[in-house]
């Protein structure tokens, strides 16, 4: 097993306890404004809306999807991800934030996506000529067309997908993050954060 394989198997298992280990750094170091949390909005409510889109039309380890949000980029659930994250770091007003997420991504879920993919190309048959059409992370303009997958499931958005895959708790997750930093920056307003610095 290589090295590359090896720290992508860790990624991978380390990927969620370390997002709220990092929740905790993350509200320490916040110091939202309510100009900051506006602008943040700009990149948490599409990436939640994204991930919601992304989980109604995925069905993993079942098939390999092609439609809706798939048809732009391969990973748009991590896209989704990393734009509710980075718009949590403009929200938090903190570039220390905005480097260490940076850093995270890089070293986290760049290897997680390749595994991933390794796992894709081992499986499905049709996922060079996917990769080769849809870019890995940032999305094309216009859908890639695909021949029609007899195995798919229809190339439609399911709402009994989304809620098999339990995506509400994006919007639930942002939801509780904005009310922590809206209590953060009463608190910070009333003198008592500095005083326990």
């Amino acid at each position: 097993m290589s090295e590359r394989t090896r720290w992508q198997k860790i990624a991978r298992r380390i990927r969620v306890p370390l997002g709220f280990v990092f929740a905790g750094v993350f509200l320490w170091l916040a110091q939202p404004t309510w100009k900051t949390m506006l602008w943040s909005l700009l990149l948490v409510l599409p990436g939640v809306w994204l991930r919601a889109y992304a989980a109604g039309y995925v069905r993993k380890n079942a098939e390999l999807t092609l439609t809706g949000p798939y048809a732009y980029t391969r990973n748009p659930l991590y896209l989704g991800s990393m734009m509710i994250a980075f718009g949590f770091a403009v929200a938090a007003g903190s570039w220390i934030i905005l480097i260490t997420l940076a850093v995270l991504f890089a070293v986290i879920y760049l290897p997680t996506i390749r595994s991933e993919e390794l796992y894709l190309r081992e499986h499905f048959a049709g996922f060079d000529e996917y990769a080769a059409k849809v870019p890995r992370l940032l999305p094309r303009l216009t859908p890639a067309g695909f021949p029609a997958n007899e195995n798919a499931s229809g190339g439609r958005f399911s709402a009994g997908q989304w809620r098999h895959h339990r995506e509400y708790n994006a919007l639930v997750g942002a939801g509780a993050i904005y009310l922590a930093l809206a209590v953060r920056l009463f608190l910070n307003h009333q003198g008592v954060m500095g005083g326990l610095r």
